[in-house]
């Protein structure tokens, strides 16, 4: 039988919030409850109890103030641009109370404030991708993991930015009530159950830089199209017309990223979308994708994803919503 005690949930809101750090995990947690063996009291609250205004204008009126709020199951931070600069008065409420909740959460640049209060010193966190450099210069203390889109640590759980935190979420939901309940959460959410909570915050080409000249981005396309080809650095070297190793040389310089590596995340890229999209086998898939061998993949997958491809195209398949007919 599913647990079906109360776990209180309370979200801190302040001016500059990210609204939908906010209101995406609020969703998976009320969609929660409202299924069958499962509840979770939602509550929201400000410093003073006055309402918020989020970063895309919106105004949300919390329940009431910190100062009334009773210690939470799991307490949330979320991020926005009301995350910067000093805040004084809600990291003490944070270091006062955030130990006393069973469980820690921050989405996007809430770990901010989390760092703020010395709540984050000696764990693994993320953060927004583009807070991560940040955190880690400002708070030397704490371990910053930059690739994840969400880090548990022990009672501590942070997410990256905006719609991470509803795979966090989704995550809290399968460890509180099970894997068939967070399921059906992701399916009315119309999202995937779950994306590895290792997964990269970035596709390959997101990650990397559009190289400045026309020789190298017609390889980073080349690369992208013809995953199966021979991708080694003496083979893009000369499709550029470069000695390979004035190639790598500037291909790092201009994308971010080494030849290798910018190779490896779009290879695994198509694998990924081969297993989410079509009904070829692995082993097809594995060829498709450039990696000869099932074998071969498997290590990708589970060095980047922390699962092997069958495992993977089970997930997604299974999170997505039944066809219509």
């Amino acid at each position: 039988m599913a647990d079906v005690k109360q776990r209180t949930v309370l979200t801190v809101l302040f001016d500059g919030v990210q609204s939908l750090d906010v209101t995406g995990p609020m969703e998976v947690f009320a969609g929660a409850s409202r299924a069958r063996g499962a509840s979770y009291g939602l509550r929201t609250a400000s410093l003073d109890g006055g309402p918020v205004r989020t970063t895309s204008g919106l105004t949300l009126v919390p329940d009431g103030s910190l100062a009334d709020a009773p210690v939470p199951h799991t307490l949330l931070v979320p991020g926005g641009h009301g995350t910067r600069g000093a805040h004084p008065e809600l990291t003490a409420w944070l270091r006062e109370h955030a130990p006393r909740a069973e469980r820690l959460v921050s989405v996007c640049t809430g770990a901010l404030l989390l760092a703020e209060a010395g709540l984050l010193d000696g764990h693994r966190v993320t953060t927004h991708w583009n807070s991560c450099e940040r955190l880690a210069r400002d708070f030397p203390a704490v371990h910053v993991d930059p690739d994840p889109i969400f880090v548990r640590d022990g009672r501590l759980a942070t997410s990256a930015g905006v719609t991470a935190g509803i795979d966090l979420a989704l995550a809290l939901v399968e460890e509180d009530h099970g894997r068939e309940l967070a399921l059906t959460i992701a399916r009315h959410l119309v999202v995937f159950l779950r994306r590895p909570g290792n997964q990269a915050q970035f596709s390959a080409q997101l990650s990397a830089q559009t190289a400045q000249r026309a020789p190298l981005r017609e390889v980073q396309l080349w690369i992208d199209r013809n995953p199966a080809a021979d991708l080694g650095v003496d083979a893009l070297a000369a499709r550029a017309r470069l000695s390979p190793r004035h190639f790598a040389r500037a291909f790092r310089a201009e994308t971010g990223t080494t030849p290798g590596r910018y190779v490896e995340r779009v290879r695994l890229e198509h694998a990924r979308r081969l297993l989410e999209d079509s009904s070829d086998g692995v082993e097809q898939v594995a060829r498709a994708s450039g990696y000869g061998t099932p074998e071969a993949m498997r290590r990708a997958f589970v060095k980047t994803l922390a699962t092997a491809p069958a495992e993977y195209r089970r997930r997604f398949r299974a999170a997505a919503p039944p066809p219509r007919t």
